[in-house]
């Protein structure tokens, strides 16, 4: 229990360390780029948003799931 917390907390901070240069860049109100102003026009910004949340929900559930797998291994290996 106090591994997967462990492992956990450190999913999270990883997490936050790589979307902090993305909150980073949504604070720059300057020139926006025409391509996410089209994107915008077309409604199509929703869909990459929903991709890169998908591809990130994917990575961080791969490495829950292969951090319960390594913690299971370790304690057999105690055993």
């Amino acid at each position: 229990m106090k591994n997967s917390l462990r492992s956990l907390r450190t999913g999270f901070l990883l997490l936050l360390a790589l979307l902090l240069p993305v909150l980073h860049a949504a604070a720059q109100t300057a020139d926006s780029p025409e391509m996410a102003d089209t994107f915008r026009a077309d409604g199509k910004i929703y869909v990459v948003v929903a991709v890169i949340t998908v591809v990130l929900a994917g990575l961080l559930a791969l490495l829950v799931s292969l951090d319960r797998k390594v913690s299971r291994l370790e304690r057999d290996l105690k055993d």
